[in-house]
């Protein structure tokens, strides 16, 4: 079954096909059709990925999904939360002629200075990754199927890895002794909040939906 995934986001379109692939489910991200990204005007994670599966839907037609994600801080109060893509103001003229996984990188960095900066003087570091995946049938779907997972960890004081994307360098899982992005791809997509949700998703799918 192929689904629109209502992202233009290169890395994660990777990373949710490699999860939902036991599904039979083929993932076509909207940049590839031509189709807008959707406004994000909520407060929730869940209203955001319920509007861009919608908005995914209703543009190309047929079944879609939509991942909202993000990194909620405890002493933060759960932010940057839904605007942890856009936690940190970039200037358009430092990115404007760059590519969009340059500019990507960019906003990256400079979400990542801006959190160290909030928790320079901060000793609770507990911080969670949070991922929520809603699919739609079609964009006035009744009964979305909706799946939520977060995977929790702690600040570091100053980047650790290579891999990854976001607030990879800066999350370190106790219980696998490093940082997201000094983890293996197949670690990473065996624990990660996405693959998580990813779990829950592929049981909806099958119950629900009877794929797989």
């Amino acid at each position: 079954m192929r689904l629109v995934l209502a992202t233009n986001n290169a890395k994660k379109l990777a990373e949710l096909q490699a999860l939902l692939a036991p599904a039979g489910v083929a993932l076509v991200s909207q940049a590839s059709l031509g189709l807008a990204e959707a406004e994000e005007p909520h407060s929730t994670f869940i209203e955001n990925a319920l509007a861009k599966a919608r908005h995914a839907a209703h543009l190309s037609g047929g079944p879609a999904i939509a991942d909202d994600s993000g990194l909620c801080v405890d002493a933060l109060g759960g932010a940057p939360g839904v605007v942890s893509a856009h936690f940190a103001s970039v200037s358009l003229a430092d990115a404007a002629s760059a590519e969009r996984e340059t500019q990507r990188g960019v906003q990256d960095a400079a979400n990542n200075r801006l959190l160290l900066d909030r928790l320079a003087a901060v000793t609770d570091r507990r911080a969670h990754f949070i991922a929520t995946l809603v699919a739609l049938r079609c964009a006035d779907d009744p009964e979305p199927l909706i799946a939520v997972g977060r995977w929790q960890g702690l600040i570091l004081h100053e980047a650790a890895g290579a891999g990854g994307f976001g607030y990879d360098p800066l999350m370190f899982i106790p219980a696998l002794g490093a940082s997201v992005a000094a983890l293996a791809v197949d670690v990473k997509n065996a624990h990660s909040h996405r693959a998580l949700a990813a779990h829950q998703m592929l049981g909806l799918l099958r119950d629900v939906w009877h794929l797989g």
